[in-house]
């Protein structure tokens, strides 16, 4: 890569002040002019190829790790040190984040419900533990709102819905999915902040006619539904910060292919092996539990 930048830019500074600012040899340079390139180079020039494909096929939102990942998945063993040199210099890198506003208007009369999730974002089952929160979406037209519902055995999006308005019915919708496509759920914890939207009696009757238990946030510490920026995170940083939508209707089909083909089918989550939320359900579904005696316990292993 040094020889080439030096062959790019001879023409503009002289070719010994470039080799001492590289710190490479005249004859070094004069040598590489004269030769076809090394095994080394043809291999980085392969693996450039797939790194661009993966960067490419991710929207341009991985960075090394999951780049990495997917170059083993694919039965390549460079390291990881090597693939950040390639990418590096090759300027492939993941897209930046950028902030957005809180949609929370905690200011009502309705009952609020203890934090009885306190922030134990894990769960060891599916429908265990849900999450719920509200976004919203920048477009011509105006706001668009986006509610979801979120399982954190698996990140997985199992609930959403979209409106224009930010109403109770928004965030209904977007439970009444999650339960369609889960089906009878048993023992299951909901959190969300203390928006109105989740406060007002029709949600919480929704609650109660599925005996699902509730849980919200503390007032003013967002901490507390940290876990809703593992999905709000990546879908402003990696799809609606670099989109401009001239309609809801351009961003709710946008919203819906990110949703349901990217995020949940294929994108790596830091916090499932880097696995897709999806794959890690299908995976874990199909280990076979297996009983190991110890003591007077058996303790259940999955395999």
């Amino acid at each position: 890569m040094r020889y080439q930048f030096i062959q790019t830019e001879k023409a503009h500074y002289p070719v010994t002040l470039l080799c001492q600012v590289l710190q490479v040899s005249r004859s070094g340079y004069y040598d590489w002019q004269g030769r076809s390139p090394s095994r080394h180079v043809l291999e980085d020039q392969r693996l450039l190829v797939k790194i661009r494909a993966i960067h490419k096929a991710s929207r341009e939102t991985y960075g090394l790790p999951r780049v990495h990942i997917d170059l083993q998945a694919d039965g390549e063993t460079c390291g990881k040190h090597r693939s950040a040199r390639i990418m590096r210099d090759n300027d492939i890198k993941a897209r930046t984040q950028r902030k957005f506003k809180a949609t929370t208007n905690s200011k009502h009369n309705y009952p609020v419900a203890e934090n009885i999730l306190d922030r134990q974002f894990t769960a060891t089952v599916p429908n265990q533990r849900w999450v719920s929160d509200i976004t919203y979406i920048d477009t011509t037209e105006g706001w668009l709102y986006l509610a979801v519902v979120l399982d954190l055995y698996s990140r997985a999006i199992v609930g959403w819905a979209m409106d224009r308005r930010m109403t109770r019915q928004l965030v209904a919708d977007a439970l009444i999915m999650a339960l369609w496509r889960r089906g009878k759920v048993t023992g299951l914890l909901l959190h969300f902040d203390r928006g109105s939207q989740y406060a007002s009696d029709d949600y919480q009757k929704l609650l109660k006619s599925n005996d699902i238990t509730c849980s919200m946030s503390r007032k003013g510490n967002c901490y507390d539904n940290a876990a809703m920026e593992s999905f709000f995170g990546p879908l402003k940083q990696e799809l609606v910060h670099h989109e401009h939508y001239a309609t809801r209707e351009q961003a709710k089909a946008s919203i819906f292919e990110y949703i349901e083909v990217f995020y949940n089918q294929q994108r790596r989550h830091s916090a499932i092996n880097y696995l897709a939320p999806m794959v890690f359900e299908q995976q874990r579904a199909l280990a076979k539990p297996v009983s190991v005696k110890t003591g007077e316990d058996h303790l259940i292993l999955l395999v």
